[in-house]
C-alpha cells in the first residue's frame, strides 16, 4: 500500500459503492491503482452446488470501468467449466487462495478456463470467500498484479486488510436492497418503510430519523435518544455502538470506517446495526451536516415469528429455535453468536442438528421452513415441554 492516505481514498470510495453500486467502478479503479493490478470481480449469492447456485450479482471491472461484455462472457460459457468454484465455496472464511492453489498443475494448463483468464489477465488471480448475510457467501477475485514479478506481501496485506470492508459494503448493500433503497439520496433513505434509518453529525448527534428509527428509538429497549446522541443498552451494547461512531466519525482530517454489530433486545430478539460513513464537510458540502447513517434493517421480517412455536412444530431445542429464527431474520452464524453470546461452532452445531431433523442440506431451505410459520399461534407451545439446548 502506498500510504494511509490512499487507504482511506479507498475507504470512501467504498461507503460510496455501499449506498449506491453504480458507483463500484469508482472503488474498483482505487483500488486497481493502489495494488497495481489489472482489475476485480465481485461474485455474490448462495447455493452448495453448481445446480442450486443462485447468483445475486456479478461485477467484474478493470481499471475503473465495468466489463459487461467480460461478466457475460464468463457467467454464460466458463462459470459451469470452472474448476476453482465448488472448491472456493467450501474454503475458509477470509483465506487468501491464488489460482495455483486451487487448481491442480494439470489444470492448470489444461482447463478452458484457464486459458480464458490468461487473455484476461486472471491465470494469477487472488481469491478469496467471506461469509455474507443470510447463508450467503462473497466471492471476490482480484485480478493479476501489472508488474511480471508476482504478488508482494504489500499488495495481499492490503487485500486482508480491505476484507471486513467489503464484507460490511456487502451488508449495507443487502440490507438497502431488501428495503427497495440501493442508490436513494440521503433524503430519499428516510422514507424507507422496511429499514430504520438515523442520520448523524459529525459529533454523532441525531439530525435526522425515520418512521421507523423514530418507534425504536421511543420503545428504547435497545437504542435511544440521549440528549440527541445515539445510545444503546446494556452497557456492553452501548460500549460496541460508541466505538462504531468512533471509528465512523474519527477526527478532521481521518477517513472513516463502516461496521456492524447485533444488540440484545430483552425479549431475545436482536437489532443488526449497520454504521456507515457519508460525505461530510470539506470532503461533501453538499450532504453537511450529515455525516454517518445508522441502518437497521427490519428485524421483524418476517413478522410474527415466535421462538416456542418453531421448537414445537419442528422438534428443535430452545437454543436451535432461538438460531433458526434468527437465520430466518437475517442474520449470519457469526451474528447470531455475538447476539446469543454463544460461540459461533455451537451456533453452527446446532444448524447441523436441525439440518439432521429435517434431511436438509441447505440454510436457505430451513430459513424457507421456519420462515413458513409466521404468523402461526400455539397451542401447546410455551408450556415448557420444548428441551432447554
Amino acid at each position: 500500500m502506498k500510504d494511509e492516505a490512499t487507504f482511506a481514498r479507498i475507504l470512501a470510495a467504498l461507503h460510496e459503492a455501499a449506498l449506491d453500486p453504480a458507483r463500484w467502478p469508482g472503488f474498483s479503479a482505487v483500488v486497481d491503482d493502489a495494488l497495481g493490478v489489472h482489475g476485480q470481480s465481485l461474485i455474490f449469492g448462495d447455493g452448495d452446488s453448481n445446480e442450486d447456485a443462485r447468483i445475486a450479482f456479478y461485477w467484474t471491472c478493470t481499471h475503473g470501468e465495468r466489463r459487461l461484455d467480460l461478466e457475460r462472457l464468463y457467467h454464460g460459457t466458463y462459470y459451469p467449466l470452472d474448476e476453482r468454484v465448488p472448491r472456493l465455496r467450501h474454503a475458509p472464511d477470509g483465506q487468501l487462495i491464488h489460482n495455483t492453489e486451487v487448481l491442480t498443475e494439470r489444470e492448470l494448463k489444461t482447463s478452458p478456463v484457464q486459458h480464458a483468464f490468461r487473455q484476461v489477465h486472471c491465470a494469477n488471480a487472488v481469491n478469496v470467500r467471506l461469509d455474507g448475510p443470510r447463508g450467503s457467501r462473497i466471492m471476490w477475485m482480484v485480478h493479476d498484479p501489472i508488474h511480471d514479478d508476482g504478488w508482494s506481501s504489500a499488495q495481499l496485506d492490503l487485500i486482508r486488510r480491505l476484507l471486513p470492508h467489503i464484507r460490511q459494503t456487502v451488508r449495507v448493500q443487502v440490507a438497502l436492497g431488501r428495503a427497495g433503497t440501493l442508490g436513494r439520496t440521503l433524503e430519499g433513505l428516510l422514507e424507507a418503510a422496511g429499514l430504520g434509518v438515523i442520520q448523524l453529525d459529525r459529533r454523532a448527534r441525531i439530525v435526522a430519523a425515520n418512521d421507523r428509527a423514530r418507534t425504536l428509538l421511543r420503545a428504547g429497549d435497545v437504542l435511544f435518544d440521549t440528549g440527541g446522541c445515539l445510545s444503546a443498552q446494556p452497557p456492553t451494547a452501548n460500549a460496541e455502538l460508541q466505538d462504531l461512531l468512533a471509528r465512523a466519525l474519527p477526527p478532521f482530517g481521518i477517513r472513516g470506517a463502516g461496521g456492524t454489530m447485533a444488540a440484545r433486545r430483552p425479549s431475545g430478539s436482536p437489532l443488526v446495526l449497520h454504521v456507515i460513513p457519508v460525505g461530510g464537510g470539506e470532503a461533501d458540502p453538499g450532504a453537511w451536516p450529515v455525516a454517518a447513517l445508522v441502518l437497521v434493517p427490519d428485524a421483524a421480517q418476517p413478522t410474527d415469528l415466535d421462538v416456542a412455536i418453531v421448537a414445537e412444530t419442528l422438534r428443535f431445542t430452545r437454543a436451535e429455535s432461538q438460531a433458526a429464527v434468527l437465520l430466518a431474520r437475517g442474520m449470519t452464524v457469526r451474528e447470531i453468536a455475538a447476539a446469543t453470546g454463544r460461540r459461533e461452532s455451537t451456533v453452527r452445531s446446532h444448524v447441523k442438528h436441525m439440518f439432521t431433523k429435517h434431511g436438509l442440506t441447505r440454510q436457505a431451505d430451513l430459513v424457507r421452513l421456519v420462515r413458513s410459520l409466521a404468523g402461526v399461534q400455539g397451542g401447546a407451545a410455551g408450556t415448557g415441554d420444548t428441551p432447554e439446548s
